[in-house]
């Protein structure tokens, strides 16, 4: 049956060839037409592929809050967790510093072990990371300390981070077609940045003093265990019985040999550090939009705004990006032309952030910074993959990630180590106990890698779209030999929807 088959099983049965029944006659009789080649005459969709997102959706939005979920409510945390604020911001950095080492065991278990492996697995150390940071209870906190808990329950969540957070280029490729798989890259990926949003908003709205810290905790990990669970049932397969397009029948290249061959690819080596430079950036903005606002009299809840503003227009650009892109396939001037723009708002941040009174121009500036800066993501995870076809999607997108994790850990120590204390702090706003900090270098330097890494994408990355050139000859013959599919479909290609 080809409903168990994968995409290397596919290859075989196109290469299959009828045994003759009596090899030691001159006139064979008609052999019977091969009912599985009759079946790869069209690239089947199945309706059930949104079943697959939406899981996938759910769990990185899930991972996302855990990430988060004590951030916005710092002092509370810290007094529940009886440890000081440099000790509660290390549950959130403890995802940073577990994806790194775990990126590339995750892009070798996307491409050899499955998507469906990949995804179950990460649900279940959402959840038991969730459910161990619930442990840490009053009912717990007699017997033992209740930070090494919820500390050792965000390490099992930050491990399934890159489990998920690399799983959508993979699931569009397997699950959609070629006029949708932008579409779908970029509904699962922003679902990360929307479960941010969510973290910010539900955990102060949740924990307004110490107490309530296990009702926290509690939110948090009663979907993540019901997401387990749908996940564990919903995802039935790692691919869909037929593939949805040409590039999705072939096989990838094996883990290591797929590595080289990226070491190799100068284009994807220009975007893996220039777009991995974009992602340090707006990892920094995210991180530091606080403290930096704060020098200069912002509150806390101004600087919230202009991060859910950030978030908010940055999903939106990003549903509008992907939606022309699917339709266009201009992967390459989507991505110039927004990291262009993109520059300009992080250049015009380091100017307006270090003004007083200007809260509607910052919150402007913070919109478009999102808007064109979130929309770049997507459309850079496909481009990585037509820039690198035929190495698998989970390699060369994680190796992009691992590309922007480091860079945004150096660039969080050069940001901080370039700060100064500021002599006139009277307007300041800042809750910190000792010294204000300007961050007018800082946010200068920010600005400046960003319109440096822009221009030298925009001046000389150019690439072939390869796994489009795959589809087309893919397109012109049938698996049996070479005729023309009989009912093309509007984008040119042939698909049948299923049940």
């Amino acid at each position: 049956m080809l409903r168990d088959r994968s995409p290397m099983d596919y290859q075989a049965v196109l290469q299959e060839e009828p045994e003759p029944r009596d090899r030691g006659r001159d006139r064979d009789p008609p052999v019977r037409p091969n009912r599985e080649l009759e079946k790869l005459r069209f690239f089947k969709v199945y309706k059930r592929r949104w079943i697959v997102l939406l899981l996938l959706c759910l769990l990185n939005g899930s991972n996302a809050t855990l990430w988060l979920s004590f951030a916005p409510v710092a002092d509370q945390s810290a007094q529940y967790l009886q440890v000081n604020l440099d000790q509660v911001n290390w549950l959130s950095l403890v995802y940073m510093v577990v994806a790194i080492p775990l990126s590339l065991v995750t892009t070798w278990m996307l491409d050899t072990l499955g998507l469906r492996v990949t995804l179950i697995l990460g649900s279940w150390l959402n959840m038991l990371g969730a459910l161990l940071r619930f442990s840490a209870t009053p009912w717990s906190m007699g017997l033992v300390h209740p930070f090494p808990l919820v500390l050792l329950g965000q390490t099992l969540a930050a491990m399934a981070q890159p489990l998920v957070i690399f799983a959508p280029t993979k699931m569009a490729a397997l699950w959609f077609p070629e006029n949708q798989r932008a579409t779908a890259n970029m509904i699962a990926s922003m679902s990360n940045p929307v479960g941010l949003l969510c973290a910010n908003i539900i955990s102060p709205l949740v924990a307004t003093t110490k107490e309530q810290i296990p009702v926290l905790m509690l939110v948090y990990a009663i979907p993540a265990a019901i997401i387990c669970c749908l996940a564990t049932v919903g995802i039935r397969s790692s691919t869909p019985p037929t593939p949805p397009s040409a590039s999705a029948l072939s096989t990838s290249e094996p883990f290591l040999q797929g590595v080289k061959l990226l070491l190799g690819n100068a284009s994807y080596l220009l975007l893996l550090f220039c777009f991995g430079s974009g992602v340090a950036v707006f990892t920094c903005f995210s991180s530091l939009l606080d403290q930096i606002l704060c020098v200069r009299g912002y509150s806390s809840a101004f600087s919230g705004v202009c991060g859910a503003l950030f978030i908010v227009l940055g999903v939106l650009g990003a549903a509008a990006v992907g939606f022309y892109v699917d339709r266009n396939r201009k992967f390459t001037e989507v991505t110039k032309v927004n990291m262009a723009l993109s520059a300009l708002a992080c250049c015009a941040f380091s100017v307006v952030s270090q003004m007083r009174g200007q809260e509607v121009v910052i919150a402007i500036v913070s919109s478009f910074f999102g808007c064109f800066g979130f929309s770049i993501y997507p459309v850079a995870m496909e481009l990585a993959v037509e820039c690198s076809y035929p190495v698998g999607e989970a390699t060369s997108a994680g190796l992009i990630f691992i590309s922007g994790q480091v860079q945004s850990v150096l660039l969080m120590v050069l940001l901080q180590a370039l700060t100064v204390p500021l002599e006139d702090s009277a307007s300041s706003t800042c809750s910190t106990g000792g010294a204000v900090l300007s961050w007018r270098v800082s946010v200068l330097v920010m600005a400046a890698l960003c319109s440096v890494s822009t221009c030298v994408f925009i001046l000389l990355f150019s690439t072939r779209y390869r796994r489009m050139e795959a589809e087309a000859r893919a397109a012109e013959t049938t698996p049996d030999g070479g005729h023309p599919h009989p009912t093309p479909g509007p984008d040119g290609a042939q698909h049948r929807t299923d049940e």
